[in-house]
């Protein structure tokens, strides 16, 4: 694994290298995604199964795309026990920490009578995206669709791709089901999304959309945007790990390994003040890497998005660790928790050596959809908030409104806004 010395220079050229990856560079797939997003915007559950017919293989009818609860019985039995044990405990996990996220309404009134306040409630309707050409992903079953029940959503829609014969992965309807989905459908790609946001005369129209894809599901989100809410555009995966000369180099390489191996776009970057560690974790890295199954994909995804910076002192470590806003970051120093106060931005944040990255996507219970290729500066991880919208509460008396009325004529007419100002006027003319 390349060993840099880290300077401003090299923080801006790993800036500009890292921005590569952005999914906002669609090129052609932007016209192919928009003709299928519109013909299932008007002729609905035809051209879905159309669609599906083309992409998947699959000969589906409007009553053989929604998968029934025999199906679900089915996956059962074909489910590992110990994988749905593992399942319900993991679901206890998310469900405890996503409790502790829910805000309540509140009121408040003040002396002159007026009261203010905050409606809270979730949407009626929401989406889940989960892919399903691959490989199976129960764990992204998982962190769509609690946060989505624990905040209350009464109709939770999941659509999912299925095999030639019509079959979905075992795992992703035992964990859907466990998780609370409300309906599963039978369809994949940008024609699933197209049919989430507008409805068809099978699939209802969803108020938000949340849930990862390939290109094609991505782009559509993208054009579907303002017709309902999307939970956000993800980009490959990635993990910075910060360290001093504390750590085990062994656990070090590992940790960066476990983002490689997604894909040949996932970055994996150590920062350290320790060049000792640096020279230590590469080696560890060649010595893991000819042993994993996904060797191939983790060496081009090393050579292309995988670095080892060495900075000067643990200032400049963690100022570029601020600068690239990292999806996951593990915190491997004396102090881990003394180091966290000083990070202002990352997706999620893993503390000491025992806190390893595979540790979130599965069981701790904070979600894994995380804001992905900086976007950790202003973006935050998938939550019951994204689940909810909020109502304000204005409440004037007479006596409350008579003090003011006449600033607030006097603002609207600031703006040419007379009626604004007459609706005032008129409450106070006798």
């Amino acid at each position: 694994m390349r060993i840099i010395e880290l300077t401003k220079e090299t923080q801006k050229n790993l800036l500009k290298d890292l921005i590569k990856r952005s999914p906002d560079d669609y090129g052609p797939y932007e016209a192919t995604v928009k003709k299928i997003v519109a013909e299932v915007h008007t002729r609905g559950d035809e051209a879905l199964l159309e669609y599906t017919a083309r992409f998947d293989h699959a000969e589906l009818t409007p009553e053989t795309m929604r998968v029934t609860k025999e199906e679900i019985a089915n996956a059962y039995d074909a489910v590992d026990p110990d994988l749905l044990r593992v399942i319900r405990k993991a679901i206890k996990n998310i469900e405890e920490y996503h409790e502790l996220q829910k805000r309540n309404s509140w009121i408040t009134t003040k002396p002159d009578g007026s009261i203010l306040g905050q409606k809270i409630a979730p949407v009626e309707y929401a989406g889940v995206y989960v892919p399903g050409g691959k490989a199976a992903y129960p764990s992204t079953v998982l962190m769509n669709v609690i946060p989505a029940r624990v905040a209350g959503v009464p109709n939770i829609i999941m659509t999912t791709p299925c095999n030639a014969e019509g079959v979905v992965y075992p795992t992703t309807l035992v964990a859907a089901n466990e998780a609370g989905v409300t309906e599963i459908y039978k369809c994949g790609g940008a024609q699933a999304i197209a049919a989430l946001a507008y409805g068809t005369e099978t699939i209802p129209k969803v108020d938000k959309i949340v849930g990862p894809g390939n290109i094609f599901v991505a782009i559509a989100k993208r054009v579907v945007f303002g017709h309902v809410s999307i939970d956000s555009i993800a980009g490959p995966s990635e993990i910075l790990v910060l360290a001093d000369d504390t750590p085990n180099p062994k656990y070090v390489a590992a940790d960066l390994l476990s983002q490689a191996e997604h894909d040949e776009l996932a970055s994996s970057i150590l920062v350290t003040s320790s060049e000792k560690l640096a020279k230590e974790v590469s080696e560890w890295v060649d010595t893991f890497t000819a042993q994993l199954e996904r060797k191939e994909i983790i060496e081009k995804s090393l050579d292309n998005f995988g670095y080892i910076l060495v900075a000067d002192n643990m200032d400049d470590a963690i100022e570029t660790a601020n600068l690239l806003a990292p999806e996951h970051m593990e915190i491997l120093t004396k102090d881990p928790f003394q180091t966290m106060t000083r990070i202002k931005n990352a997706g999620a944040m893993f503390l000491g050596e025992y806190s390893s990255e595979p540790l979130g996507d599965y069981f701790a219970g904070p979600n894994h959809v995380l804001p992905t290729n900086g976007t950790a500066r202003f973006f935050s991880p998938l939550g019951v908030d994204d689940f909810v919208k909020k109502s304000s509460i204005i409440s004037y008396s007479r006596e409350a409104l008579e003090p003011v009325y006449k600033d607030i004529m006097t603002f609207a007419e600031s703006e040419g806004l007379t009626a604004h100002a007459n609706s005032m006027k008129v409450r106070f003319e006798d």
